[in-house]
């Protein structure tokens, strides 16, 4: 039995946080706005899905709001997506994040945030700060125009 006790240790996985970038820091996007943020974002998104299906995505940022990566959280369906929380600050904190700007689409056209994308903004601001990550801004964004929580004081 000692034995079996002693070589349980072998059968534990080994966790290795490590963040690779290609992208020096003088390179990166630095964030200056939501209007940048928006342009930024939308050009990472897939024209092909941004009318049809909702996507949820993530700007990782640093403590000068460079962009460290954008990370796509979900993909769902025409009017909604889950996005799991664990998954979205596990991304940030192996990119050394201390910072986001939150993205979905509204394939409706509309850029009114609705009760579940005002929940989830809570949801993820409460979280970011128990683990002093700030929720910077939430946007909103359609083909022609964005929403943003930051400047309409929804945040």
């Amino acid at each position: 039995m000692k034995t079996e006790e002693n070589k349980s240790w072998k059968t534990v996985s080994e966790i290795d946080l490590v963040y690779r970038t290609k992208v020096k820091n003088s390179e990166r996007p630095h964030i200056t706005s939501s209007r940048y943020a928006y342009s930024l974002i939308k050009d990472c998104w897939d024209p092909g899905k941004i009318e049809f299906l909702e996507q949820f995505k993530v700007l990782l940022l640093n403590q000068s709001n460079k962009v460290l990566g954008i990370y796509e959280a979900s993909s769902g369906g025409i009017t909604g997506t889950v996005v799991d929380i664990r998954l979205l600050f596990a991304a940030a904190l192996k990119a050394g994040a201390v910072g986001l700007i939150i993205t979905h689409n509204h394939p409706s056209g509309s850029l009114l945030p609705s009760n579940p994308d005002r929940y989830i903004t809570a949801k993820i601001a409460q979280a970011g700060e128990l683990l002093d990550i700030k929720l910077l801004d939430h946007l909103i964004i359609t083909e022609e125009s964005y929403y943003s929580f930051a400047d309409e004081g929804a945040l």
